[in-house]
């Protein structure tokens, strides 16, 4: 009779080893599921510490942006464990990235998350040629009171084995993943917040400008900053247009564009203190003195705004010479 499955690794098994619980185990089968359940141990382990290195900036798993209701509407993600999420559809939004919308098994469900949470993807792709799972943190982007739904806006990396396998899922398909909360956001307590993103990086960014101007209470002010490669890396723009729009004086989007087309309107460069400042984001001006500032983006782009880690390294960044203390400060 086969061992036992775990339940926390029962999505795993079900989808990656049912060939294996269906025959007598031969010596080799042995060492295979052996193998199997080393690497099922090593990712619980990753994913464990990776919410635990986490867990200094985040709030309570059970802390909901919709409330926590009766045991009947319960939230999709409430307490801690594996979740599965069907995909419903997908849309390319742009040549590389594609939302894909997957729904929860109650359409009048809430999701759970809170502001701001993100979703930790475990999958087997048939091309990753390791008996690892890949694991990847992605941001859900619609907003987070919405029921019935989470949607997540992932862009394709060459080689991206994890980009690659969300990006070849089918309306039907499910794929296995963990709620890890990230920052508290509470209403008020800054009364300007800076977002800066780099690329893909706007995804958390989005997810959190979407929760403050959602709230009637909240007055806080935004000025994001999102610095692409090239013109049609901005896939937000309309979504982003009709928010200055409607909150006037409010939110703010300002666009760098390391390699604009001819013609166009953007700001050309990297997003850099000489742009900071001309944007009015100088934390020496007294208006920015008790400004927030959020960073998401490639690591080259964090090392060059919040300087270099470990014991070598340089830790005078961008941010630190204009102005801003390491708890004005946060990383995604």
């Amino acid at each position: 009779m086969p061992p036992p499955v775990n339940n926390l690794f029962r999505p795993f098994f079900a989808q990656n080893n049912t060939s294996l619980l269906r025959h007598p185990f031969s010596t080799p089968r042995r060492a295979q599921v052996m193998t199997t359940q080393v690497a099922f141990a090593a990712a619980a382990v990753g994913i464990g510490a990776y919410v635990y290195m986490r867990s200094g900036a985040t709030a309570a798993p059970g802390t909901s942006a919709a409330g926590t209701g009766s045991e009947a509407s319960k939230p999709y993600f409430s307490g801690f464990g594996f979740r599965t999420l069907k995909l419903h559809s997908s849309e390319l939004v742009n040549h590389n990235t594609k939302k894909l919308r997957f729904e929860l098994p109650d359409p009048s469900q809430s999701s759970g998350l809170s502001l701001s949470s993100a979703l930790l993807t475990v999958s087997f792709p048939p091309t990753n040629g390791r008996w690892t799972p890949v694991i990847r943190p992605y941001t859900p982007t619609n907003p987070l009171d919405e029921p019935g739904f989470v949607e997540l806006t992932v862009k394709l990396y060459p080689n991206g084995k994890q980009s690659g396998y969300l990006h070849s899922l089918k309306p039907g398909d499910s794929i296995t993943c963990l709620r890890i909360p990230e920052y508290v956001w509470q209403p008020n307590k800054h009364e300007h917040v800076a977002l800066i993103a780099g690329g893909a990086g706007i995804t958390p960014i989005y997810q959190l400008i979407q929760g403050i101007l959602a709230n009637p209470e909240d007055k806080t002010r935004i000025t994001l900053v999102w610095g692409v490669n090239g013109d049609r890396d901005i896939f937000l723009k309309n979504e982003f247009a009709e928010l200055q729009s409607k909150y006037p004086g409010r939110f703010r989007a300002e666009y760098v564009v390391s390699q604009p087309e001819a013609g166009s309107t953007y700001r050309k460069g990297y997003v850099n203190g000489k742009v900071l400042e001309e944007l009015g984001l100088g934390a020496n001006e007294e208006k920015n003195k008790d400004i927030k500032v959020m960073v998401c983006g490639p690591p080259a782009m964090e090392k060059a705004l919040k300087g270099g880690k470990g014991p070598f390294a340089n830790k005078t960044g961008v941010l630190h010479e204009l102005g801003y203390k390491p708890d004005q400060i946060y990383s995604f």
